[in-house]
């Protein structure tokens, strides 16, 4: 074999471990801010839409936890907790298979999932405080018709 093709391929391995590498478990938690006011519900429906949106199946809903999944390609199977009250949450990792979880660590796509959902979760919460209350665009009770 020459040398100019072991190197190559010696590269070329470097190069894919590299690209499988596995990363330290990231736990998203999310204070929200005075601009994001929400009730406890709404940021339950908040996580509940966000999770539905990027395919996560909710396996249940306790006051203050959503558990889910999520099965990718038959192959990668991750389960998290969240965790919410009406001003923060924190996304939890739970178990997983597929993932080569070890020592804290796991497969770079779990962190991707999690950061994606993280902002979808934030988006829901930003669109329902942007929505504009009757009372805000100036409807209020029926007033009385004066004669």
């Amino acid at each position: 074999m020459s040398s100019l093709l072991r190197v190559a391929l010696v590269t070329l391995a470097l190069l894919l471990t590299a690209g499988c590498t596995s990363k330290p478990i990231v736990n998203p938690s999310r204070t929200l801010t005075p601009q994001v006011q929400a009730s406890e519900e709404e940021v339950k429906q908040a996580i509940v839409t966000a999770l539905t949106k990027r395919t996560w199946s909710v396996q249940r809903v306790n006051p203050g936890q959503v558990q889910a999944e999520i099965t990718v390609r038959e192959k990668f199977h991750v389960e998290i907790d969240i965790n919410y009250s009406a001003n923060a949450y924190t996304i939890v990792y739970r178990d997983s298979s597929g993932m080569g979880y070890q020592d804290g660590k796991i497969h770079k796509n779990y962190l991707r999932w999690v950061r994606f959902l993280d902002q979808d979760i934030l988006a829901e919460l930003r669109a329902h405080h942007d929505q504009p209350t009757a009372q805000a665009i100036g409807v209020g009770e029926a007033q009385p018709l004066s004669r």
